[in-house]
């Protein structure tokens, strides 16, 4: 395998992608990439990618534009040196959450990012809890659409008692992935409504279900402000929850989020490292890694076996 398969990083999450390599059973292949003094991108493969299938592990949180264009460029340069097979791993896929024409003349920028991909080379794409799973029909090539569930459930079930668990889902948008918790925790399920007030400001209005007394937990794929899960824990709170806790696969937060979950009633935030983590001073964060699974990933597709049991999560069971 190691005569036939390269693994390389970008700059987004390299000790991320070190956990990967290592899970598949190998070190990182090298590549340069660095700036030229217009601040253009320069990309050198230290090592011959001609026949190999190459897999490039790369983000796109925090700085999206920065690592987008670091991607497609790595693409362009592997195939154009003969790669016989491109797989973008990104755990974290920018531009999802603009998958849809919500108003006159706005774009929808998850479909450019997808044509972007397949025009400068990319065969497969490796991703992990799409804001919008339709995103992978945005695509004409293979998506492995992974899960964290049961990543997080494992850490829950033990944080957790059984007898007084209630997963409750942020907004209407998250019900779906708050009843697979549900049924992975043996948990009750409970709902609030909010309204967005502003990009940075969100009120929750309304809460569905009987929390009271009950260890909350709010699930989410992703928070950057925290707004939603903020208002959402002060609801849950003011409607009698003996505590709250936040589970989220990806954390790309900024100074705002991370100061507004310090003021919060969230007592407890778990994530990944699909975005290199942030500095979170003293605030009480989890972050579990998913180099495991991503590494499992990419020893299926290059053995062209099945993925799906490593994102079945709504049979009840963990893998």
């Amino acid at each position: 395998m190691k005569n036939h398969i390269k693994i390389f990083a970008g700059n987004a999450n390299r000790p991320l992608a070190e956990k990967i390599a290592a899970r598949v059973g190998m070190p990182l292949s090298v590549a340069s990439i660095g700036r030229f003094p217009d601040g253009e991108i320069s990309v050198t493969y230290e090592e011959t990618v001609r026949g190999r299938d190459v897999f490039i592990i790369q983000p796109t949180g925090m700085t999206p534009n920065e690592y987008l264009m670091e991607l497609l460029i790595m693409t362009d340069a592997a195939r154009r040196a003969s790669a016989r097979r491109i797989t973008a791993v990104m755990p974290f896929f920018a531009y999802a959450r603009q998958d849809r024409k919500e108003r006159s003349r706005v774009p929808i920028s998850a479909k450019l990012v997808a044509n972007l991909l397949v025009a400068a080379g990319v065969d497969r794409v490796l991703t992990m809890d799409l804001h919008s799973p339709q995103i992978q029909g945005f695509f004409d090539i293979p998506v492995d659409h992974l899960y964290a569930a049961p990543l997080l459930v494992r850490y829950l079930r033990e944080k957790v008692p059984v007898e007084n668990r209630m997963v409750v889902a942020p907004d209407p948008g998250g019900l779906k992935m708050a009843y697979s918790y549900m049924k992975l925790l043996d948990a009750g399920l409970a709902l609030t409504g909010k309204h967005r007030t502003s990009a940075t400001q969100v009120e929750a209005f309304q809460l569905v279900g009987d929390v009271k007394g009950k260890d909350c937990i709010l699930v989410d794929d992703m928070t950057t402000t925290a707004g939603t899960l903020a208002a959402a824990a002060e609801l849950t709170r003011k409607q009698g929850a003996r505590s709250v806790r936040a589970a989220v696969t990806h954390c790309p937060i900024t100074p705002l989020g991370i100061q507004r979950l310090k003021e919060s009633a969230i007592e407890e935030l778990i994530t990944t490292d699909s975005i290199e983590p942030q500095d979170w001073g003293d605030y009480p964060i989890t972050i579990l890694t998913v180099a495991d699974l991503l590494g499992d990933a990419i020893k299926r597709i290059y053995a062209d076996e099945s993925v799906s049991k490593l994102f079945e999560i709504h049979q009840g069971r963990t893998q």
